[in-house]
């Protein structure tokens, strides 16, 4: 990576390596601290050697697995410390920001291949999934908060529709996989991967927009999420990745806890998965249409 791209990552890694520096100053000694402390070095010694024997897709993907560690820690910090309400917010946005940040890259960086084809499909879904579980988390502790509600129903639904779009696009980095392409020894398996399940964390993704979808209707009316009016303090890099595309909280909820409730009871019957609570939201989604 040379010229502006590679001068892009290296004033990257040096906000890394401050951010890094006060997390661990202030006592952070977590074991992904130390794992992004060491990454983070290895990938500075990387940049410093001949551009034409360094692979920068290699580059890139450890700068995101950097962003992923460094910013594991904080989110558990937030979840430990209940989102607090008088910095919170800042550090949400803050979160989300950095871990937009290689996806920025690759595109600052023009080398001919699309994300998928530098980050890979792992990479990419954690990036996704990490935001939009980061704004669930955030959406769940803040809606039970009256007095902050009541002032601030519009910034909730805009959490609530990056988050559910943050998920929807983790859940659409793959194509399920056809029946007929491929040979199971596990009949179970082969159909879960062609219902575009492959991972606990496709599943749970489905129920954590049902939920945050519930929250929309519930907190925010009948609406439509991503119709509303960005003022400039929100149209920052927490949206940068978002579009204006009308999502409906209903429809969507509905459609992700139908399947939710189908997998759990079908093919994953038996494995502690919870439908409860889904089902519940669903009763209410056909009480909220009628």
């Amino acid at each position: 990576m040379a010229g502006a791209a590679g001068a892009a990552l290296r004033q990257r890694l040096a906000g890394l390596g401050r951010r890094l520096e006060r997390l661990r100053g202030a006592g952070g000694d977590d074991a992904f601290l130390v794992k992004g402390a060491i990454s983070l070095e290895k990938l500075k010694d990387l940049c410093k050697e001949d551009k034409e024997t360094v692979n920068p897709s290699n580059l890139l993907q450890l700068f995101t697995q950097v962003v992923l560690d460094i910013t594991y820690f904080e989110e558990n910090q937030l979840v430990d410390e209940d989102f607090p309400e008088d910095s919170s917010l800042q550090r949400v946005k803050e979160l989300i920001s950095i871990l937009s940040e290689p996806e920025i890259l690759v595109k600052e960086s023009n080398m001919h291949q699309d994300l998928l084809g530098v980050l890979g499909t792992e990479l990419l879904e954690c990036l996704s999934w990490r935001r939009g579980a980061l704004l669930y988390m955030y959406c769940h502790t803040v809606k039970e908060r009256g007095c902050w509600l009541t002032e601030n129903t519009d910034f909730l639904k805009k959490c609530l529709n990056d988050g559910i779009h943050f998920l929807l696009k983790m859940l659409r980095f793959r194509y399920p996989t056809r029946l007929n392409d491929v040979s199971f020894q596990d009949t179970d398996t082969a159909r879960l991967l062609s219902e575009g399940i492959f991972s606990d964390t496709h599943v749970l993704a489905m129920m954590y927009i049902g939920e945050m979808c519930y929250w929309g209707l519930k907190h925010c009316g009948e609406e439509k999420p991503g119709t509303h009016e960005m003022d400039s303090e929100s149209n920052t890099e927490l949206y940068c990745s978002l579009h204006s595309a009308v999502l409906d909280f209903r429809e969507v909820g509905e459609k992700m806890l139908m399947k939710y409730v189908a997998v759990c009871e079908g093919l994953l019957k038996g494995q502690d998965w919870n439908t409860a609570n889904a089902k519940l939201i669903l009763d209410y989604f056909k009480k909220f249409h009628s």
